[in-house]
């Protein structure tokens, strides 16, 4: 061994000598091994990032809904934040915020309590990119005509870019329309839920120029059962609405625990209490900190920049909002509008999803095409185009029901009924979508360095979040049963918006069939009733404001034969196929 070392050795010296000797040149064939192994390692058919590109001026269906529902006057806005979401450093502000995961420190050098997370840089830039929109408070803080379409619009394209961000500001805007009918504690609190800016500092509420809200549901015993709920709240100082009362017990799912505030449900006076809603803030009066302990952040699949936590209260200071006992009222509002969102979100995901995917077929080669040349890829980027397109749509004029629901009807019917089977089935189909999308980058969607992972690990928690599938289902069924109109006006509404397409009328049929079914076979019926009422909506938004040729692909695969359930299995030929993946982005 010792004499095959000093062989090598001598070997190496020679070479050395062999290359002082040769001349200098860049084009001379070298016999060094290693300048050999340099040049065959070429990179190239590797597609660049998608970057520098405007996420609204490239989306034609989110424009011309935009426009459309009342909210053209925010268009030149919109412009310029997806300008601004499509530049590489927002985009890598998005990857290091899941990079860099959200940290827990319990108790200071020194000992003292403290219960903080320090979060990445990158976060509090999402934060402060999203506020810079308003999207916390949009249609609150500036109520005109398409402000809900607009804040939809706006929510749906930073969504694109990364998700964890966007829980604070939705808890936030859902809590607006509860604390203001807290008349004084609202008139402090407006100003800094409405601002414009992101204030990371950790301070007393009223020390902070802007503030976020959080919620504080769910607990061990009961998950999506907030009916099961332990934690008490005890008097401390007067009674009833604004008093002061001292919550003790545990939240499961906390998010976020570095906002400012949270509404929690707890029980007045004893476990068997009726339940009611508080308003818990981080610091006391005094300045204290209040008794709200974390005891672990979630270890997450997705959603990882975000920082959902186990808390305890141990004898918290709250002030009770709204009535005693009106706590589940109060969850309800604030659900439907997390609910909207969740839509929203899961949308962009699926959106981001579909551009990644073109994005990546249009610059990728595979046996001597590009992959957006080849038949059976054009099939799947347009499938995942028009799933996207009419998610979109639905989206879209969800943000418009929830405008006008106070004062229509039909608006009204469209919130109650259609949100939760919207977030139902959309949420699902990104789950799918991503996956697909990420089967289009191959091996290297499968990697941490690219988006893929990352958005198909963010798919599932729409899902799942203010209620997941079987809740949705049920929530539909229950909002058609305390309003049994609302089924008659929204079906009449998709077949007039369908113009008498013969499969939208064949689906409502079918819908009518299964309400007509007996309490227990239309519970169990409740998804397929939900898809149903989902699909002939999105296909009735296509028919009505789609390019005719995406509506009828849409039809035809999603209630027509109903194979549209895989994607890239519509019955097209190829030039039509690549006319509609290329409508669905611009750019």
């Amino acid at each position: 061994m010792l004499q095959r070392n000093n062989h090598s050795q001598g070997d190496n010296r020679a070479l050395k000598r062999r290359r002082r000797a040769l001349p200098c040149s860049k084009t001379r064939p070298s016999s060094d091994p290693a300048m050999t192994e340099a040049a065959t390692h070429r990179v190239f058919n590797q597609v660049p990032d998608l970057a520098h590109y405007n996420l609204f001026a490239t989306d034609p269906a989110l424009r011309g809904a935009l426009e459309r529902l009342g909210g053209g006057w925010h268009a030149g806005t919109l412009g310029q934040f997806g300008a601004r979401l499509g530049e590489p450093e927002v985009q890598q502000w998005a990857a290091d915020a899941n990079r860099h995961t959200p940290e827990l420190h319990t108790h200071s050098r020194t000992g003292e309590r403290i219960d903080a997370v320090d979060f990445h840089p990158s976060w509090h830039a999402l934060l402060a990119l999203l506020r810079s929109q308003q999207l916390q408070a949009l249609p609150f803080a500036q109520p005109r005509a398409g402000a809900w379409v607009a804040r939809t619009a706006g929510y749906f394209l930073q969504a694109q870019v990364e998700s964890g961000s966007l829980c604070p500001p939705t808890m936030t805007f859902a809590s607006i329309p509860v604390l203001r009918k807290e008349t004084a504690l609202f008139a402090e609190l407006e100003p800094r839920l409405y601002a414009t800016e992101h204030d990371a500092r950790d301070l007393p509420w009223r020390s902070k120029s802007a503030i976020m809200i959080g919620m504080g549901m769910t607990e061990k015993q009961g998950g999506s059962d907030v009916r099961a709920n332990t934690t008490v709240a005890r008097a401390v100082r007067g009674e009833g609405r604004g008093a002061e009362y001292a919550l003790t017990g545990h939240k499961w799912f906390f998010s976020a625990p570095m906002c400012d505030a949270h509404l929690v449900v707890a029980r007045m006076g004893a476990e068997d209490g009726p339940l009611s809603c508080f308003f818990v803030p981080r610091f006391r009066d005094d300045g204290s900190k209040n008794a709200v302990l974390i005891q672990r952040l979630k270890d997450k699949l997705g959603n990882r920049s975000n920082s959902s936590s186990e808390v305890e209260f141990r004898d918290a200071t709250g002030i009770l909002i709204g009535e005693e006992g009106r706590g589940i009222p109060t969850i309800i509002e604030m659900a439907t509008s997390t609910r909207l969102d969740c839509v929203i979100g899961s949308a962009a995901i699926l959106r981001a999803a579909f551009v990644q995917a073109l994005h990546h077929a249009r610059h990728r080669s595979a046996f001597g095409r590009l992959l957006a040349d080849q038949p059976l890829m054009r099939n799947v980027l347009a499938d995942l185009a028009l799933e996207s397109e009419a998610a979109t749509l639905l989206m879209m004029e969800l943000g418009h029901a929830f405008e006008h629901a106070d004062d229509d009807p039909l608006a009204a019917s469209w919130k109650r009924v259609v949100t939760p089977a919207a977030k139902f089935w959309v949420c699902k189909r990104t789950l799918e979508a991503t996956g697909e999308a990420m089967e289009v980058w191959g091996g290297n969607g499968y990697v941490e360095e690219g988006p893929m992972a990352r958005l198909y690990r963010e798919a599932p928690v729409n899902s799942i979040w203010e209620g997941s599938g079987n809740i949705m289902c049920l929530d539909v069924l229950r909002a058609i049963q305390r309003n049994p109109d609302d089924a008659a006006r929204l079906l009449q509404d998709l077949s007039r918006r369908a113009g008498g397409h013969p499969a939208v009328r064949a689906e409502l049929a079918s819908l009518q069939a299964l309400l007509r079914q007996p309490p227990e076979l239309l519970e169990a019926s409740a998804r397929r009733f939900a898809q149903g009422l989902v699909l002939t909506a999105q296909a009735a938004l296509m028919l009505a404001h789609a390019d005719t040729e995406n509506a009828e692909l849409f039809v035809a695969s999603r209630l027509g034969r109903q194979h549209g359930r895989v994607f890239g299995t519509l019955d097209a030929d190829a030039d039509v196929l690549k006319r509609v993946f290329s409508r669905g982005f611009e750019g």
